[in-house]
């Protein structure tokens, strides 16, 4: 395990003492964003998130939500995850956002 997996394990562990069932927001290595409640993890940091959703990003058209359901999300594809503040998500009006996807990250 490199030193870096070793410092998000450490980090996530500390933050998901707080009760499951958080929103949060995940980033993975290819550039997706999930939205979903994080119903669990592991020692990999793999995460179990349900009614999750990958929001598609395009310079030319509003934001796509994808339905997942429950989505398992491997922890060395983790680049970010985060919790969500609900009320503040839901003010977001995401038919008026136009943004690039998010590229690759590259080590």
């Amino acid at each position: 395990m490199t030193c870096r997996c070793v410092r998000l394990a450490c980090i996530v562990r500390a933050w998901i003492r707080s009760p499951l069932a958080e929103q949060v927001l995940v980033i993975t290595q290819d550039g997706r964003v999930i939205v979903g409640k994080l119903m669990g993890f592991d020692q990999t940091t793999n995460v179990i998130l349900a009614d999750s959703v990958e929001r598609i990003f395009s310079p030319d058209e509003p934001v796509i939500e994808e339905p997942l359901g429950v989505e398992i999300v491997r922890g060395d594809n983790i680049t970010l995850i985060g919790a969500v503040d609900e009320e503040a998500d839901k003010e977001i009006d995401l038919s008026t956002i136009r943004a690039y996807p998010l590229a690759d990250v590259t080590h």
